[in-house]
């Protein structure tokens, strides 16, 4: 890592969007043959950084340096013309193109107009070969090569236009490891040619593993600048979140008394993985259990979610249930099986906008009893007004379209579907995340008050004290890996954070 100047500055950088503060005040600088990651939790402002850095947003105060001269970054053209160049997590490429015609698309090398394809050609494998020591058939279509291969051609094009500084933008969230291990040799011999690499990643053992230099951010505003040999995990972590430990030491108990978890066994996953997303785990969940999952963004907690619901297919272990033939290969088998799962994407995989409150609470029952069997109106009516009253929706009106509810009332609304199917097991992910504190412990409350009464619930927060607050007992994730699993008296935040920071 370099002690010269940064190769890019910014300063004092503010971001504002009608009524919201995305950025404030923010300071990032980036040196030459250095990795730096950006840290933050979801809604920390990473993403908008980057996009302001890439000329996708405008500043609306503040300066970006590049090489100790102000550069304006009004639009992505400006950018990569200083020499910004970015990786993103979804390839941008033309998988029906070949590499070569990747690499140089809209600079390619042409006589009196015509493409030099054999040169094109060339220069592509020189370039793979020297900068990335990468030997491919640069003819072959780009959707030919996995997604990894892609990443570096990727890559490749950003050397291309003479980039100095390299944004990485979630390149491992699709790799499995020998792949992220080939990545990683990459951006040490990239790093070493002097090239300066902005790395934004989920992944703690990742960071610790190729970074030199951590900025995090959180609520949009800067937090700090850190070397990693001079940061422990277990502060990134705390930094991250905002909390002290010894402020959630002091953390009131909602949860009713510890639960014996050897009691009657609901669904047990044994090996169960799928590659690119969850490394194999076992879980077994009991009845009447509240089973919370605790981990940082990208840790896994959705993808172990996903796979007890059967939206997501295993490719490793499997789902086995007491006195029940058969896994869970899909939504349906999950309903059938009485598995509920309430999405942390509310709006594009809960609420139908444009049904009404009514219409969204009988979905999930209808669905389950087939549409030749359809709910009469008058049970919808009855059905409805029920749950409106029970969950407290507020207006109290079933025929209000849910697209004109807050953002509590509408989920109240999808537990209120699930909760008409009468689960075994409730999967609720992100319950209360965007909503008020008081319809908050409204939700807390009712999984406490159905556990009682021998429903069990898979629970997942990114608010660690909410996951200690309603959980018998805590299951770990950090980097796809389910690492530890807690209960009874370790059932503390200092167990819990010393396993999602790890080493």
């Amino acid at each position: 890592m370099s002690d010269q100047d940064p190769i890019l500055q910014m300063r004092g950088i503010h971001k504002r969007f009608p009524g919201v503060k995305a950025l404030s005040n923010v300071d990032f600088r980036l040196f030459p043959g250095e990795v730096h990651a950006l840290m933050g939790e979801n809604g920390a402002g990473k993403s908008t950084l980057i996009k302001v850095l890439t000329g996708v947003y405008s500043i609306d105060e503040g300066t970006v340096d590049m090489e100790g001269k102000p550069i304006s970054v009004t639009s992505p053209q400006e950018s990569q013309a200083a020499g910004i160049s970015t990786v993103y997590q979804e390839v941008n490429l033309c998988p029906n193109l070949t590499v070569a015609e990747n690499i140089f698309i809209g600079r390619e090398p042409r006589k009196f107009g015509r493409i030099l394809w054999k040169e094109m050609n060339r220069n592509a494998a020189v370039l793979l070969k020297e900068r990335l020591n990468l030997d491919i058939d640069v003819t072959q279509p780009l959707h030919y090569y996995s997604v990894a291969i892609q990443q570096l051609v990727a890559i490749a094009r950003a050397l291309n236009i003479s980039a100095k500084v390299l944004i990485l933008d979630e390149p491992t969230s699709s790799l499995d490891r020998n792949e992220v291990q080939q990545l990683f040799g990459i951006m040490r011999k990239l790093k070493s040619d002097g090239l300066a690499i902005l790395f934004v990643t989920h992944f703690l053992d990742q960071v610790y593993e190729s970074s030199d230099r951590i900025t995090i951010l959180r609520n949009g505003e800067f937090v700090g600048e850190y070397k990693v040999n001079e940061l422990s995990r277990i502060d990134l972590v705390l930094k991250m979140i905002g909390k002290e430990l010894n402020l959630l030491e002091e953390l009131p108990q909602l949860s009713q008394e510890y639960k014996d978890s050897s009691g009657e066994v609901l669904l047990t996953a044994s090996g169960l993985g799928r590659k690119g997303s969850i490394e194999p785990f076992d879980l077994t969940l009991h009845k009447g259990e509240v089973v919370g999952l605790a981990g940082l963004l990208g840790s896994g907690r959705t993808e172990v979610a996903r796979l007890f619901f059967g939206a997501d297919k295993p490719d490793q272990g499997g789902i086995t249930s007491p006195g029940i033939e058969g896994g869970i290969h899909s939504p349906r088998d999950a309903i059938k099986r009485k598995i509920a799962f309430c999405s942390e994407n509310r709006k594009a995989e809960g609420i139908i906008d444009d049904l009404t409150v009514r219409e969204n609470i009988i979905l999930a029952l209808q669905a389950s009893r087939g549409w030749f069997r359809t709910i009469s109106r008058k049970r919808q009516d009855e059905l409805a007004d029920e749950y409106i009253q029970l969950m407290n929706i507020n207006p109290p009106n079933p025929e209000h379209l849910i697209k004109n509810l807050s953002g509590g009332n509408q989920q109240k609304v999808l537990l209120a579907r699930w909760l008409l199917t009468e689960p075994r097991l409730l999967i609720l992910d992100e319950p209360t995340r965007g909503i008020d504190v008081g319809a908050k412990a409204e939700i807390q409350k009712l999984v406490l008050s159905l556990s009682r009464q021998g429903m069990s619930f898979l629970f997942i927060s990114s608010e660690l004290e909410e996951v200690l607050r309603v959980s018998d007992r805590i299951a770990v994730l950090r980097d796809r890996n389910m690492v530890k699993e807690i209960s009874g008296e370790e059932m503390n935040p200092h167990e819990i954070m010393q396993a999602i920071a790890g080493g």
